[in-house]
């Protein structure tokens, strides 16, 4: 009888250890079923004429992934210098900004971002600028990107505090497009 309680409590240990998957592993992970898949895009706040933005071809791909590591290159019109990285380190996302030059160089402002201060949601992810960023782009300090992605639609916004600067875009995720663009980093 000892034998068998012991077994129902591990089992019930280990179900409850696998229900309780992180928010933040679950955000990284819905990214898994569109890898390689191209999505078009809508800028939904922020647009106006002259911005680099409106009025171009706005694509990204789910380029990598892994459990700790999703790289989302996001193409406007035929600049391919912008990817999306995502970390996940010590249960929470980290999102940062790879831009590049056409001959694949680092750009002179790239890597910034921030790391969530949470868990978030399995849907959304909220990052702060980080010091790094200050230090890169001091007007940045008080950025705030947000990342929502779901079954039908992947988001990715800009908003500085205390300012009117903000940013969104949309990606119909139900709807995969055929391209054949990769990033100036493509050897990386």
């Amino acid at each position: 009888m000892k034998k068998y309680m012991l077994l129902i409590i591990a089992y019930f240990v280990i179900s409850l250890a696998n229900a309780q998957e992180s928010n933040s592993k679950a955000f990284m992970q819905a990214f898994k079923p569109h890898l390689g898949n191209y999505y078009e895009g809508t800028i939904i706040a922020g647009g106006k004429e002259g911005d680099g933005f409106t009025g171009k071809r706005l694509l990204m791909q789910v380029m990598r992934y892994s459990d700790s590591e999703v790289k989302v290159p996001f193409f406007v019109g035929d600049d391919k210098s912008r990817t999306w990285i995502f970390y996940l380190n010590n249960n929470l996302v980290e999102l940062k900004h790879d831009h590049r030059k056409p001959d694949g160089n680092p750009d002179n402002i790239t890597f910034y971002g921030g790391t969530a201060t949470n868990e978030g949601t399995a849907e959304m992810q909220l990052f702060p600028a980080d010091a790094a960023t200050e230090e890169l782009i001091d007007y940045a300090a008080f950025n705030v990107w947000w990342v929502t992605i779901n079954e039908t639609k992947f988001s990715y916004n800009l908003r500085r505090i205390g300012s009117e600067r903000v940013f969104s875009v949309e990606f119909d995720l139900t709807k995969p497009i055929s391209s054949d663009f990769k990033p100036w980093d493509n050897a990386k």
